[in-house]
């Protein structure tokens, strides 16, 4: 039985065996593509125009185990509660509401809540430490590459991991980098500070480009894979 009714339109929802589609036309898009909406938790198809709509369902329908396999997933996202264990960087903390001003110590996030914990204060103890480690492989990876350290921000993107603007004339480098990145183990959210880096000097992913992500951080490909894997539960965590 359809939840929703099959009409091909942009903004549509079908019901794909159990997996909620709702499709979405971008005329800038190249191709049929397929994701997981990090705020909504849906699945998405977007097509390059209405007339591709048909071929996204169908496409669709090829993966929808895979698509399934990410639901799961992002639903799998820890709870933030009382006494449960949120791993930073690969390094387990214990949520222990004790207060309202939220910090870290050595295996606990402290002060996230009264009783209860508060996820917005969970999150900004995290936002917290992950700059302060962003910055500083930020500042190791530059010192490697014989590149000016540029501005560093957190950010709650969507779309992806982290984005490296250039300077440009006075205006200084920057480079945003999710939050959510300090969920991940160390090796994978130090690959992509290493990947922005590299970027400051290379603005294209050629094979230089590639070359110099290698230098600083070996391999890239098993952190390229876990972001693949785990993406839809680190999106899925405090929504």
């Amino acid at each position: 039985m359809r939840l929703f009714a099959p009409r091909l339109a942009d903004g549509a929802r079908l019901d794909l065996e159990g997996v909620v589609l709702r499709l979405k036309v971008n005329p800038q898009a190249r191709r049929i593509s397929l994701r997981i909406d990090a705020r909504t938790g849906e699945a998405v198809a977007t097509a390059p125009s209405a007339r591709r709509l048909h071929d996204a369902v169908a496409f669709a329908g090829t993966r929808r185990a895979w698509l399934a396999e990410r639901l799961v997933a992002r639903a799998a996202a820890p709870a933030p509660v009382a006494g449960a264990a949120i791993e930073l960087f690969g390094t387990p903390y214990v949520l222990v509401p004790d207060g309202r001003r939220p910090r870290l110590s050595a295996a606990q996030i402290s002060g996230c809540g009264q009783g209860t914990v508060d996820p917005q204060l969970v999150v900004r103890a995290i936002r917290r430490e992950a700059l302060s480690v962003f910055s500083a492989r930020t500042e190791m990876h530059c010192r490697r590459l014989g590149v000016t350290p540029p501005a560093v921000s957190t950010t709650d993107t969507r779309s992806r991991w982290g984005s490296c603007t250039p300077a440009a004339g006075r205006r200084r480098a920057w480079i945003r980098l999710s939050w959510r990145l300090a969920l991940a183990p160390f090796e994978v959210a130090d690959y992509v500070v290493a990947h922005e880096c590299a970027h400051l000097i290379e603005a294209n992913h050629g094979p230089r480009f590639w070359t110099l992500v290698g230098s600083l951080v070996g391999d890239p490909s098993p952190h390229r894979a876990y972001l693949r894997r785990e993406g839809p539960r680190l999106h899925g965590f405090g929504r």
